[in-house]
Formats: C-alpha cells, sequence, structure tokens
C-alpha cells in the first residue's frame, strides 16, 4: 500500500470514528427538537408560516453556529491540537499571560463553561435515552409506565460496563451512526418528495419573518430551536482524539446534510399533518416503522451519551492536572490511545444525578426546558475565549476579533437569553448543578493556594540549608531518597522529618518538583530538568501537561541519559501527607476551608497518582493551618 493509500485509509477510519463519537449528541437532536419547538408550553402556532420559519431558523442555525463558527473558526483555536472548554481556558491564559489582569477573568469565565459542561454532560444521557424510549409510547399508549423504568435500565447499563472502556465497542459507534445518519436522510428526502415547497424554508428571510411574525413568543421559541444545536460543542472538545479534518469532513459529508435534510422533511410532515406535532419524528413513516426507529434511536443515543460520559471523563481529567480538582483514582482502558480512560468518582456520581434528572423531571419535554441553559453557557464561554486567542496569541486586529467573535456573541447570548425564561421550569438545575461544581474547583483551586503560601512562610532556603547542613554532615547511607518537593525554594518537610528523627542521609538525594503546565502533552525530550547541587544532591524537575499521566519511575528512566540512573529496589520516596486545619480568620469563610480539608482527606493518594511502588514509599505527615 502507498504513502497516499495509507493516510486516505487513515483518515477515512478516523471520519467514520468521529462520526460515531463527535456527533452523537447533536445527530439524536432531531428526536425532540421539533416537537419541544411547537410544545404547547411555547403557545406558539402551528402554521405553515412559523414551519417554514422554525426549519429556516434550525438550518441557518447548523450553518452559523456549527459549520462556521466551530468547525470554521474554534477548530483553529486548540492547544497544541487539544480542544475543549478547560484546554481554551489555559491557552487564553497563556495568549495574555499569567501575571495579566485578565487571567482571573479568564479562569472564571473557563470554570464556568466547565462547570456547565457537567450540567451538559448529566442532561445528554437523560434526555437523549428518555426522548428515544418514548417512542414507544407513540406507537401505543400501553407503553407509558414502562418509559422511565426502561430508560432507567438502559442509562445503569451504559455507566456500569464504563469500567471496561470504549475500545471494543467504540469501533461500532461510527458505523452504527452512519446507519443512522443515513436513516435520518432517507426519511427526510421522502418527505421532501410528498412536499417540496418545504424547501423554500432554506431561505433566510423565512427566519427573519418568523420574529417579526411572532414577537414575544417567537423569541420564547428560540430557547427551543437550540436543542437542534446541541452537542456542538463536542466538535471541539473531541478535535484531539481525531484532528480537525477528519471532524470537519464527517461534519460536511455526512452529519450536516443528514440533519438539514431531516429537519426539512419534518418541516413537510407537518405542513402536510400538523396532528404529527406531538411526535413528528417517530411519525416520519408512519406506524410500522415506529418499533425499528425506537430500537435504533436507543442504540443512536447510547452513543451519544457515551461521547458525553467520555467527554466528563477528559474534562475531570484535565481539571485534576490543572489544579482544580483534587486526585482522583483515573484508570486507563487502552494501551494505545491515552484518551481512553475511566474514572470511577465521576462515572458513579454522574450516574446518580442522571438518575435523579430522569426521575425528578419524568419526561423529555420537561428536561428540554434544563438542557438549552447549559448548552448556551458553554457556547458563550467558548466565545469569549476564542476573542483572547484571536486577539493576544494570533495577534488579530482588534476590529476583526471584535467582529469576528462579536457576531456569534451576538447569537449565543440570543439564545441564552431566550432560554434564561426558562429558569423557573428546569433551567436552575443545570444552573445549580454548575454552582455546586464550580464552588468545588474554586475550593479547591484557592485551598491550594494558601497551603502553599502558609509552607512558604515556614520554607528555609534549600541551598542555605545543605550549606549548613554539610558542614557538619549527617551519617549517608546506601541507596536514593528521592524528596517530592513544591515549586518554591523551601526545604521538603519530609526531609525535616527524616533528618530529625532517623538522623542520616541517602548517599544520593533527589528534591523531586513535578511541574503541570498549560498544554495538553510534554515532548519527552522537555519532561526532566536536572541541577545539580553538589554533595550527591540533585534538583530534578519533570513537566507534565494537563492530558498525560503522572508516571514519576518511567520518568525517571529518562534521567539516564543525563547520568542519573536509578535502581528501585535501592530507592526510596519520601512524601509528605499535609493535614489541612481550618481556622477562624484567615484564608477563606469557614464551610469553605471544611470543604476543602475533608476533599483534602479523600484525595487519592500521592504515591499511587504518581505510580510510584507502594514498597517504596515512605509518608510523614505535617499539619497546616488555613
Amino acid at each position: 500500500m502507498s504513502v497516499d493509500s495509507s493516510k486516505k485509509s487513515t483518515l477515512a477510519t478516523l471520519t467514520v470514528a468521529a462520526i460515531g463519537v463527535v456527533y452523537g449528541d447533536i445527530g439524536t437532536s432531531p428526536l425532540y427538537a421539533m416537537k419541544e419547538v411547537f410544545s404547547k408550553d411555547h403557545g406558539l402556532p402551528l402554521n405553515a408560516e412559523n414551519i417554514f420559519g422554525i426549519v429556516s431558523l434550525i438550518f441557518w442555525g447548523l450553518t452559523l453556529i456549527v459549520s462556521l463558527k466551530y468547525v470554521a473558526l474554534i477548530l483553529r483555536a486548540n492547544n497544541r491540537g487539544e480542544g475543549g472548554v478547560m484546554s481554551l481556558m489555559a491557552l487564553a491564559i497563556e495568549s495574555v499571560g499569567k501575571n495579566s489582569r485578565w487571567a482571573t477573568p479568564l479562569t472564571i469565565v473557563g470554570l464556568a463553561g466547565a462547570s456547565l459542561f457537567y450540567g451538559d454532560g448529566v442532561i445528554t444521557p437523560a434526555i437523549s435515552v428518555l426522548s428515544a424510549i418514548e417512542g414507544l409510547e407513540v406507537a401505543t399508549p400501553a407503553f407509558q409506565p414502562y418509559i422511565l423504568p426502561l430508560t432507567i435500565t438502559v442509562l445503569v447499563a451504559l455507566y456500569a460496563v464504563q469500567h471496561t472502556g470504549t475500545g471494543g465497542i467504540g469501533k461500532w459507534f461510527g458505523p452504527i451512526m452512519l446507519i443512522w445518519f443515513a436513516v435520518l436522510s432517507v426519511m427526510g428526502v421522502i418527505n421532501i418528495i410528498a412536499n417540496p415547497n418545504i424547501l423554500g424554508a432554506l431561505n433566510p428571510v423565512h427566519g427573519i419573518r418568523f420574529f417579526f411574525n411572532n414577537g414575544w413568543i417567537g423569541f420564547i421559541a428560540l430557547g427551543a430551536v437550540v436543542l437542534a444545536f446541541t452537542g456542538a460543542e463536542a466538535l471541539y472538545a473531541d478535535m484531539g482524539h481525531f484532528g480537525k479534518r477528519p471532524i470537519r469532513l464527517a461534519w460536511f459529508g455526512i452529519a450536516f446534510p443528514a440533519l438539514a435534510l431531516n429537519y426539512l422533511g419534518q418541516g413537510a410532515l407537518l405542513l402536510a399533518q400538523p396532528d404529527a406535532v406531538s411526535n413528528p419524528f417517530y411519525q416520519q413513516l408512519g406506524t410500522w416503522s415506529i418499533l425499528p426507529l425506537v430500537v435504533l434511536s436507543t442504540i443512536a443515543t447510547v452513543i451519544a451519551s457515551q461521547a458525553t460520559i467520555s467527554g466528563t471523563f477528559s474534562v475531570t481529567q484535565q481539571a485534576i492536572s490543572l489544579g482544580f480538582l483534587p486526585r482522583m483514582r483515573v484508570i486507563y482502558t487502552s494501551d494505545q490511545e491515552i484518551g481512553q480512560i475511566y474514572i470511577p468518582l465521576a462515572n458513579w456520581l454522574q450516574l446518580v444525578v442522571v438518575v435523579l434528572a430522569v426521575l425528578g423531571f419524568g419526561s423529555s419535554s420537561n428536561l428540554a426546558s434544563a438542557y438549552g441553559i447549559a448548552v448556551t453557557v458553554t457556547m458563550l464561554t467558548t466565545t469569549v475565549l476564542t476573542f483572547f486567542v484571536l486577539r493576544y496569541r494570533w495577534r488579530y486586529h482588534l476590529l476583526l476579533c471584535v467582529g469576528a467573535t462579536g457576531f456569534f456573541f451576538l447569537i449565543d447570548f440570543a439564545l441564552f437569553s431566550a432560554n434564561v425564561l426558562k429558569i423557573l421550569h428546569g433551567g436552575w438545575f443545570p444552573l445549580a448543578l454548575g454552582a455546586v461544581i464550580m464552588t468545588v474547583m474554586t475550593t479547591w483551586h484557592t485551598g491550594r493556594r494558601l497551603v502553599f503560601e502558609e509552607l512558604q512562610k515556614q520554607s528555609i532556603p534549600l541551598k542555605d540549608f545543605l550549606t549548613s547542613l554539610f558542614i557538619a554532615p549527617p551519617h549517608r547511607v546506601e541507596g536514593t531518597g528521592i524528596f517530592f518537593r513544591p515549586l518554591g525554594d523551601g526545604v521538603p518537610h519530609a526531609l525535616l522529618h527524616n533528618l530529625l528523627h532517623n538522623k542520616v542521609l541517602h548517599e544520593r538525594i533527589i528534591f523531586l518538583t513535578v511541574i503541570n503546565v498549560d498544554i495538553p502533552f510534554v515532548p519527552l525530550e522537555e519532561r526532566i530538568q536536572l541541577e545539580t547541587l553538589g554533595h550527591a544532591c540533585y534538583q530534578l524537575n519533570l513537566r507534565y501537561g494537563f492530558k498525560e499521566e503522572r508516571d514519576i519511575p518511567a520518568a525517571l528512566t529518562l534521567c539516564e541519559g543525563v547520568g542519573l540512573e536509578f535502581n528501585m529496589m535501592e530507592t526510596s520516596f519520601f512524601i509528605t501527607r499535609q493535614t489541612v486545619i481550618s481556622t477562624i480568620g484567615s484564608g477563606m469563610a469557614s464551610w469553605r476551608e471544611i470543604l476543602f480539608a475533608t476533599m483534602s482527606r479523600n484525595a487519592r493518594d500521592a504515591a499511587d497518582y504518581f505510580k510510584v511502588p507502594t514498597n517504596r514509599v515512605i509518608e510523614l505527615g505535617t499539619q497546616v493551618e488555613i
């Protein structure tokens, strides 16, 4: 096989895979979007003008928001090939400088987007699977009592198999979603042929006229139109797995045409059969197709949910690495793909909240009110962060930056404003969930800063300490002692405790500092930085990106190239376990200090997190007041 043929084969494989993972969420939106727009709750009359207007708004929304904003613009704003709101936040902060006056506001914006992403991650599985299984009710009302139990059963099964990874079943995601998009296209074409007048909705004038004709009711309906764009953020978040080109090919070649045809088809159906508004998706082909569509829709929504769950794991890992969440157990489910991870705590917490959402809201229509607010806030934060990348990293002219992002900001803000009206009808749910998660992230980040500042107050400069220590050196014993040392100039507390109690020093001492950098991956040649301090003492810095596993033993093997070799059986790792004590009158509010102390006590063990052999670890405790 030639090189060109190999590249084409790889591109085709990645494109099919992207269809399965990236477009599952937005690809299942036709299940509920049109139904919710004409819901009786919105009071939008079902007539020809409004059908043309809504279909036009959806088509041009897919064109402007997804095709132009995400596929054409934001896919370019990648952090060394990686996407997602946390990655974009890190890139924006790097662009303006960590000491810039914009750094803190951008951090808040990024955390808000990430927090609402978790809300999106809860609602997507709930509304997608629930809307698919609700098709049974269309077939016969006798199925109604079984909708919620079946939905919960499917969701529990989905979360229960997460620990196995997506490698085995993931290869089927793309082909199944290809079938799904083909079915969407066929259904759309059949209904368009039956009523070709709907093609007039491609004229954007219908969308503009819709607002003039309906006024306030039209603006309220806009809050449901946004359901057709849910999942657009996945285009950017999954860029690191597939690359820009496969994502773009999958969108323009498969997903966009299929979605456009199906929404046009649903519009054509409603023009001919207004009674189908109760559930236009399942009535596109008649009653004979409902049960087969329920089966296919359920599979498609499971795939859409899987993509969101995997995205939650990815965002959680990035937040841990960037210092916004405590260490958690991260399991790598694939030897080939570093992006395939499983975080047990995040998995089961999310399942509990998803089940509560299904039980609490009870139907996809009720969940739809909660969905839009999470999506639109994330869209807004992405637009804001992109402006700073355009202006401060790419150095584009201010007017161009304002024009490019300002246009999309107006669209995002209009969609957000329409969804704000639904806060009392379910929109409070993702906002409350996002507020809880943002509180946790800011509390952890602030608490770590306070602990660091407190340790710095008590710190002894390392080089001065070593100079005085070796005036009358302690007894040196065989082997290597590795002392974890945070960024700064202080002597590790573990070393002070070891000298105080054991009164000995290893023949070789390594002060190890792990540095988290705001890029996804650090090249191996830039992983280590070694400084000789004299008397067989060394300062070793290890740099990791926010998508990398912290494997200390593996990193130590790289030191052979700079003259240091490590025998694990002759190496001891000294780790300081800090016990945080909340004090009154300083630092954070008392309840936040208690929250931080609780998270600190329950964080994943440092030795386990850094892959250090447990039989080579010595932990020494210290108390820190904040």
